[in-house]
């Protein structure tokens, strides 16, 4: 299946731009550096695919990923590539959707400014799991959830994690564990993409109920979670909020490495 048109506001592409089909061709370009780009080799993947549209300028790669609400624009690069990605960004502001979710590498917000109102960016960070070692430190528990414990896992998001970003599909890939006390489920670990395919992992969806934190039972299921993944993937990786100094710190003892930044930003285009 190719990609589709973006949804945007019917004006073709411009300058250098071109959409991308090529799952092979993508998949090569973005494999130079799979820690940076993991999210969008993961969507690669036939589980995400029907959902996105890929836009390509020479060596660079950006997506929209439609299967949220409003979609989201993944664009990331190494200091090296980011003028190029810069043109390519420019020549898509005009067919982008009229409102958008953008993730892009610093530097880059400028490209799009000319046909969008920007909302104030939140600075985040991409880690990769460096050090696998560090998780032998760790008193790893969890157990995998399927979609008979989906009603409860929306009531732990809701108390615990209302802003999450968890797609119910991803039980499907039984890489959510979850840990219980009492018969009640109050810590999990998921992921956002998971592709054997393309090597790579991203952790997401990682929460404790508020009465039950500051008991390690964070750093206890991400443990198991990766206790998992790393024996089914090269790249195991995550997002995590520039600010989030607890998640930063956990993280951290559980042996993942800073290796990008990147600022999310709403795109709301400028009428006339």
């Amino acid at each position: 299946m190719g990609a589709r048109e973006p949804a945007g506001r019917g004006v073709p592409l411009s300058g250098l731009a071109r959409a991308e089909h090529d799952r092979g061709l993508l998949g090569r370009l973005l494999g130079r550096d799979p820690a940076l780009h993991a999210y969008e080799l993961g969507d690669l993947d036939d589980f995400f695919w029907p959902y996105t549209s890929w836009f390509r300028r020479g060596g660079q790669v950006a997506l929209l990923y439609h299967g949220a609400v409003p979609p989201t624009l993944l664009a990331f690069a190494g200091a090296g590539g980011r003028a190029e990605l810069a043109g390519l960004l420019a020549d898509l502001t005009p067919v982008l959707p009229a409102r958008l979710h953008a993730h892009l590498s610093p530097g880059l917000v400028g490209a799009v400014a000319g046909g969008f109102d920007v909302g104030a960016g939140v600075g985040h960070v991409k880690m990769a799991l460096t050090d696998r070692a560090r998780l032998a430190g760790v008193v790893a528990e969890g157990r995998a959830l399927s979609a008979a414990d989906l009603p409860e896992l929306r009531g732990l998001y809701a108390a615990a994690y209302p802003g999450n970003w968890f797609d119910a599909r991803m039980l499907d890939t039984g890489r959510y564990v979850g840990v219980r006390r009492g018969g009640a489920l109050v810590a999990v670990a998921g992921v956002h993409v998971y592709s054997p395919t393309w090597g790579v992992a991203a952790l997401g969806n990682v929460t404790t109920h508020p009465g039950f934190r500051r008991r390690g039972l964070g750093a206890a299921v991400v443990a198991a979670l990766c206790g998992r993944l790393v024996g089914e993937v090269e790249h195991v990786t995550l997002n995590v909020r520039g600010d989030n100094v607890a998640a930063l710190r956990l993280y951290r003892g559980l042996g993942f490495t800073a290796v990008a930044e990147y600022g999310e930003y709403t795109l709301t285009a400028r009428s006339g």
